[in-house]
């Protein structure tokens, strides 16, 4: 990969990876709800799934879904009903700490397997393998954009859970936070929007 493309991907990664999206309204809510602490093993699961989720579209499991169109629709609206259901969990969140909900921050493991579900994940992917990578040495290349997305994108989805540690004492009166917690889970909701409308036009 010359320099010139390397800058390009690197760019992309990060725009992508910085803007809204169901990972980074998930982190505000959880950088809100949890503090950075607890919500480092989402921030890590949602770096080292997506790496994996690109090596995965890289190596063929894109050219599946080219194949099996329905696998892809499958997959989108499986996602849209787990975001649903995700934006629910948020909505109902309880404390600054989830003590008296019982709620937890998301999992390593959780958030690694969320990727596989996310729309925007899956586009992101397909984009970065499809515009970034030369075919000469693919396999190697594949496997360096993989790294170079993850080194990009977990400081930047740590940007949003800074946020919303940061909002923590300013949420601190529970109907605030009620609130705050209701208009995460209705942006989270409207991130199906593209999806429900036009596939190729999500995100």
């Amino acid at each position: 990969m010359n320099a010139e493309l390397l800058v390009a991907f690197i760019a992309f990664a990060f725009v992508t990876s910085v803007t809204p999206g169901p990972n980074n309204m998930m982190m505000l809510a959880s950088g809100v709800n949890f503090g950075i602490r607890r919500s480092l093993p989402h921030m890590l699961g949602i770096s080292i799934g997506f790496m994996l989720l690109v090596i995965a579209v890289g190596l063929g499991l894109g050219q599946l879904f080219e194949q099996i169109p329905v696998l892809y629709n499958v997959l989108r609206y499986a996602g849209a009903a787990y975001l649903l259901y995700l934006a629910w969990k948020i909505a109902n969140s309880g404390s600054p700490e989830g003590q008296k909900s019982g709620a937890k921050p998301f999992s390593f493991i959780q958030a690694a397997a969320f990727q596989w579900i996310n729309p925007k994940a899956w586009v992101m992917a397909i984009g970065a393998i499809t515009t970034y990578t030369p075919h000469e040495n693919f396999t190697v290349n594949v496997l360096i954009i993989a790294a170079l997305f993850a080194v990009v994108n977990c400081p930047s989805v740590g940007l949003w859970t800074a946020a919303g540690s940061f909002l923590r004492n300013w949420l601190s009166n529970p109907r605030v936070l009620r609130g705050f917690n209701i208009s995460m889970a209705l942006l989270l909701a409207a991130s199906l929007y593209p999806i429900v409308v036009d596939v190729k036009g999500v995100f």
